[in-house]
């Protein structure tokens, strides 16, 4: 049930908040040109952007996570992210303007991701949102999504329950971990989603097609039954 008294909104990052994925199909193609081998469909790329390094690096060199070269591809593949980071990324429509309502009316907002701090933290400076109050990585959890370890840092830091609170996110692992912590959940289906995954079978309690319209969501006043 959505809060009747809403105190914070939590997000996902890539996919979520901000666009990311035209630098990651920078980065796949230039370790697959680094391979000798050539271009792959940027689309098949943006899908994968929110399954993390290793996913694109077995999507984007064709081998298996048990390979023994695997590990020294996925630290290539995470040094060519760092030179990119930031360049091209921008938050999606109506992101920033929601944040700014959110913070006018005294609500909140966080994001809990599983990009490492490393990497989640200088692309969160370095592009045009204000400060986020509260930042949850896989670094500061024993458990990453879809627990909700996550979730229960974020409300911890912004000073409220999950039960107040929203989370926002473009993977099924998110609206897991939202369900897990008892929170509203809204699926992001503008987001990163893999060929074949349908966000409406995901168990959200909303499903958003488009960022701009996610304000008239998290926005509406709860209903009441009775």
């Amino acid at each position: 049930m959505k809060p009747k008294n809403l105190k914070a909104v939590l997000f996902d990052l890539d996919g979520t908040l901000v666009d990311t994925a035209d630098e990651f199909v920078v980065v796949v193609q230039t370790l697959r040109a680094e391979h000798g081998m050539p271009e792959m469909s940027a689309e098949r790329i943006r899908a994968s952007v929110s399954n993390g390094a290793r996913a694109l690096v077995a999507l984007g060199l064709e081998i298996d996570e048990s390979a023994p070269e695997f590990e020294e591809k996925r630290l290539r593949l995470l040094e060519i992210y760092g030179q990119v980071l930031g360049s091209s990324a921008q938050p999606y429509p109506g992101i920033a303007v929601l944040l700014e309502t959110l913070e006018s009316r005294g609500i909140q907002w966080g994001v809990a991701t599983n990009k490492p701090r490393a990497y989640a933290e200088p692309l969160l400076q370095r592009i045009a949102l204000p400060p986020c109050p509260s930042l949850v990585c896989p670094d500061d959890v024993r458990d990453r999504k879809p627990h909700p370890e996550s979730l229960y840092l974020n409300c911890r830091e912004l000073g409220c329950s999950p039960h107040e609170a929203i989370y926002v996110g473009d993977h099924r692992r998110d609206i897991e971990a939202g369900r897990r912590a008892g929170m509203f959940t809204v699926a992001a289906a503008y987001g990163y989603i893999e060929p074949g995954d349908e966000p409406g079978a995901w168990g959200a309690d909303a499903l958003v097609s488009h960022s701009a319209d996610l304000a008239a969501v998290i926005l509406a006043p709860a209903t009441t039954t009775g």
